[in-house]
């Protein structure tokens, strides 16, 4: 698609035009970041992997009536999409303590959050996507009161129901980050991604590390990392 009008590119993530208006295609890039992009790399092969783990999730979801943007996989790294309006919020849900929780409280790494605990952060690289208070979200008009109970409802449901997936395949969830938006009709409809670049997966026997924080903290065995829990949720 290198030829086609990019209408968005992250730092994961490109978007094109689909043949289609009510629709977009989202491929999915091997480049790696961490820590907000100061820290850069590639990935074997992520970008198929990330897009077959979350097509595989998306439509998981789909199946237990949480609505998500996804359509179809039209190539080994990209997706159909529904256009959505993001809102400039990532959502995040902790299950278990690890990576920024930890020089934030004074707890071990995998102690156990019950409940799990749930975060919002302005999502602005240039701030670093600072946490953000509900009462800053509406005060910045970011989400109606509405939208934000259907966000953190919506939210806590996906954990429930990807927790239970996961630990099915013997991995932890233990932790994640979620991005909404509105479709046409303005519902909230689930957007991004769901893969080990936004994730964190943990073996459930050994607490091996399967995810991005590999690469975070020059571990090795990145690419055999994603692929194994590529294998998993297939």
């Amino acid at each position: 698609m290198d030829n086609t009008e990019v209408i968005y590119e992250g730092k994961a993530k490109k978007i094109y035009p689909s043949t289609k208006p009510a629709f977009w295609i989202q491929e999915f890039k091997d480049d790696a970041t961490a820590f907000n992009g100061k820290k850069k790399g590639q990935i074997s092969n992520k970008g198929e992997i990330n897009n077959k783990i979350s097509s595989r999730l998306f439509q998981y979801l789909d199946s237990h009536q949480v609505p998500t943007h996804f359509v179809k996989r039209t190539a080994p790294n990209a997706m159909e999409i529904k256009k959505l309006q993001m809102f400039k919020l990532e959502v995040i849900v902790r299950n278990i303590a690890a990576g920024s929780y930890l020089k934030r409280e004074n707890v071990e790494e995998g102690t156990v959050l019950n409940p799990p605990i749930l975060e919002y952060c302005l999502k602005d690289d240039d701030l670093g996507d600072p946490f953000i208070s509900e009462t800053e979200i509406f005060d910045q008009e970011l989400a109606t009161d509405d939208q934000l109970d259907k966000i953190r409802r919506n939210t806590l449901k996906v954990n429930v129901l990807l927790k239970d997936f996961f630990s099915r395949r013997n991995l932890k969830l233990v932790d994640f980050k979620l991005e909404w938006g509105l479709d046409a009709k303005k519902d909230v409809v689930l957007g991004d991604e769901i893969s080990p670049d936004t994730c964190r997966f943990w073996d459930a026997t050994t607490n091996e590390k399967l995810d991005k924080d590999r690469f975070r903290q020059n571990m090795g065995g990145v690419e055999n990392a994603y692929e194994e829990v590529l294998k998993r949720v297939f």
